[in-house]
């Protein structure tokens, strides 16, 4: 069988991947798995380890990758870097780290900060506020504001003082 990606060499790697439940298989040959980042299971050590150990290797098979995947949907950050979509919700939690600079850049917080509901609490609006201003003192000992930090830094003891009584 050729390879589907290039269409000219024997594929010798078998990519099952599921993308949004879909399943998806690639049938490639050793330099575009390589390419793709698909590496075999015993890398490049002089001779085919899987032809010699034959279909007992087969499930091993492009499953060493040297780029971390979500167990879940088998994306990688290339993909989603690629696609600009993330594959599924745990791709969240794989890729934390990698994600949060443009999570930040996008949304300009990492945390959500929705709309409040009319129905919610006076602790939760209160919380919400504390952080907002927390957040509005920080920038402006940054830009060196001293006296709209000292304002924000009065009025977030006073609200403390609110919640702590409230309590």
């Amino acid at each position: 069988m050729l390879c589907q990606s290039c269409g000219k060499r024997q594929a010798t790697t078998h990519i099952k991947t599921i993308l949004n439940g879909e399943l998806k298989e690639y049938d490639l040959c050793p330099e575009c798995a390589q390419k793709m980042g698909y590496g075999s299971f015993f890398g490049n050590i002089g001779f085919d380890l899987d032809h010699l150990f034959g279909s007992f290797m087969d499930s091993f098979t492009g499953t060493a990758r040297p780029q971390k995947r979500c167990q879940c949907c088998g994306s990688s950050f290339e993909d989603i870097a690629k696609s600009g979509k993330v594959g599924c919700a745990k791709c969240y939690e794989v890729f934390y780290e990698e994600l949060l600079p443009s999570v930040q850049r996008i949304h300009g917080r990492t945390s959500h900060t929705g709309k409040l509901a009319h129905s919610a609490g006076t602790q939760v609006r209160a919380r919400n506020e504390l952080i907002k201003l927390r957040a509005e003192l920080e920038r402006a000992v940054k830009a060196q504001e001293f006296e709209k930090a000292a304002e924000l830094r009065d009025r977030i003891k006073e609200l403390e003082k609110t919640n702590a009584d409230n309590a």
